[in-house]
């Protein structure tokens, strides 16, 4: 490898830490794991990304990409393989105005984005965190404020650069490869390391954001309330309920309504909006006008010692009552879990299944169970946990891979489709037929 290594400084025009040296002990975590990889690469080119795939493949040494760092499993570090972060990539460029098109770096965070496009009266839909990156929110969906109204992440991108396996640098679009395209909208890292994206943005106004807040006791009308509400409000109201947050008071924690109208019509915002006022007893309101850029929240980077442990699965419409009724049980229970359940539906279900490797268009929530603690804490929770999810299995389906924090045959199968597994492997054994790519939800190439 030292010989290995020594080629790449002279094709390598970024950062290479290797063990030993300062930025080592920052360069080899995650926001969510640690590892100790033999180098970690910064690229600061394309140029430098083929190197850095080039060098891994040669010397056989396992390989994880890094966008903004925060996936669950960790992918974004290891032991004793290359780390290629991407975070010099971050460029962000508005390339047709008239398009509202937008470029987009690998390695650029979705706070970097919201306050690039907050001058041009733009955003693009995404998640509802600064610090998480483009490409690992975008490549497996993308669920956050304006989902409703303008979809996934996903579903605003339009054409992505690519690094491939074998070091080529190819375009995807509907137009240029597209059975590519179609599988990195969804697929996850399985593909390559996508250096730039470029998305269709939208025109956007200040929103209407906050959270209203009801007594612990009236969780489960109020989320049956909610939801229903939810099948007739306007697209441009996305929401989440959380309850049982450990940092509020576990079980006596307030349930929480947060949300987005998408507008700064007071008007309707409030018909919008005022249905889930009267869901109960509110006892906190905080819901007002504010920048787009505002309702992204920063990161938590967990103290030393801490695990998250997150499972999710989809809800279609006709499981959600029951699914609903168990989760407000389970909040009410002794040292639940976190419970956050996401809407999704309107411009995401528009989309046909098959038209892009996330697969799952039909359902009506999305919802995440999350055990936080040192790692004895975790286990011990961890056959109670088995039980929550052995009440809920007969009503849920599928997992959404940005809310998962382990990684085994049965999350993947969970996560795409046999008929979109199968298209995502032919996928995966044009461009990937070594697996080079398998720090991920991995799709095998055989």
């Amino acid at each position: 490898m030292s010989s290995a290594l020594e080629t790449l400084r002279r094709d390598f025009g970024g950062d290479i830490i290797e063990p030993g040296e300062a930025e080592y002990e920052s360069a080899r975590r995650s926001v969510l794991a640690s590892g100790s990889p033999a180098c970690v690469l910064r690229p600061g080119s394309v140029g430098d990304v083929q190197a850095g795939v080039g060098f891994a493949a040669g010397a056989g040494l396992s390989l994880s990409v890094r966008g903004g760092g925060h996936g669950f499993p960790g992918f974004g570090t290891n032991d004793d393989g290359v780390v290629i972060d991407l975070g010099k990539l971050a460029n962000i460029e508005i390339v047709d105005k008239d398009r509202h098109r937008v470029r987009i770096g690998g390695g650029a965070t979705w706070g970097q984005v919201a306050a690039a496009l907050a001058p041009h009266g733009l955003a693009i839909s995404s998640g509802d965190t600064k610090s998480v990156g483009v490409g690992g929110l975008t490549l497996a969906g993308g669920i956050g404020w304006k989902v409703r109204k303008y979809g996934l992440a996903l579903d605003s991108m339009v054409a992505a650069e690519v690094v491939t396996a074998n070091g080529e640098v190819v375009r995807a679009s509907a137009e240029e490869n597209p059975e590519l395209f179609w599988a990195l909208r969804g697929g996850g890292g399985n593909l390559g390391i996508v250096t730039a994206f470029e998305f269709t943005a939208h025109p956007t106004t200040d929103v209407f954001h906050g959270r209203i807040a009801f007594p612990a006791s009236e969780a489960a009308g109020v989320l049956q309330g909610w939801a229903d509400h939810l099948r007739t409000a306007p697209e441009e109201l996305t929401s989440i309920a959380t309850l049982a947050n450990p940092l509020a008071g576990g079980p006596e924690a307030p349930v929480e309504i947060h949300m987005v109208f998408d507008g700064d019509d007071p008007e309707l915002a409030a018909q919008a909006i005022d249905p889930i006022r009267r869901l109960g007893t509110v006892i906190d309101d905080d819901v007002a006008l504010k920048p787009v850029a505002d309702t992204l929240v920063d990161g938590l980077t967990p103290p030393p010692g801490i695990l998250l442990v997150t499972r999710s699965a989809f809800v279609d419409r006709e499981s959600v009552p029951e699914v609903l009724r168990i989760l407000a049980e389970v909040g009410a229970s002794e040292r639940p879990p976190f419970i956050a359940v996401r809407s999704v539906g309107g411009a995401v279900s528009r989309v046909p299944g098959s038209a892009t490797a996330y697969a799952h268009r039909q359902a009506e929530l999305m919802f995440t169970t999350t055990t936080a603690g040192p790692k004895p804490v975790v286990e011990a929770a961890r056959p109670a946990m088995e039980a929550i999810w052995a009440r809920l299995a007969s009503h849920v389906n599928g997992a959404y891979a940005n809310f998962l924090t382990s990684a085994t045959e049965e999350d993947v199968a969970a996560i795409y489709p046999p008929e979109t597994y199968e298209r995502l492997t032919a996928v995966k054994r044009r461009y990937d037929p070594g697996n080079l790519f398998a720090r991920n939800h991995n799709v095998r190439p055989q």
